[in-house]
């Protein structure tokens, strides 16, 4: 670019939304299912300390400053119910999944990546576990 090419400072800005599904795994549909989308923000420099050989001292922040209570909670429904997995639980949620996504998409968010895992013991009397999913959004600030 020559001379009158775009700034450092003329560069597009972004802001980053993470939306979590957590959808029950659990037997007998005794688990909880939700879709959960923080509306207050938190700066991680707060909640970060620099570890060194000299100095290795503990990490100070307190719990109540880093949690979030102002937030969106979607209702899901559980993939197990009395009598196992129930596939119309799983499509109804990907129906509301789908539902949350088109409308953030349609606020300016693009989806740019999307991660999930299953935790569960597994063992012997397993009684829980989680399906969980991060779908990570960012949008131009204007």
């Amino acid at each position: 670019m020559g001379a009158q090419g775009a700034s450092e400072s003329s560069s597009p800005k972004y802001e980053v939304k993470v939306i979590t599904s957590v959808e029950s795994i659990v037997p007998s549909g005794l688990g909880r299912s939700r879709i959960i989308s923080a509306n207050a923000e938190r700066d991680y420099k707060e909640f970060t300390s620099a570890q060194t050989k000299e100095d290795n001292t503990r990490n100070k922040s307190k719990r109540k400053e880093i949690r979030v209570k102002d937030f969106e909670e979607t209702k899901l429904l559980n993939f197990y119910n009395m009598v196992g997995i129930r596939f119309q639980n799983i499509a109804a949620n990907d129906a509301v999944i789908s539902s949350k996504i088109t409308s953030m998409l349609a606020e300016g968010w693009d989806l740019v990546f999307v991660t999930s895992a299953v935790e569960s013991d597994a063992g012997e009397q397993d009684g829980k576990g989680i399906f969980i999913t991060r779908f990570i959004f960012k949008r131009v600030i204007q």
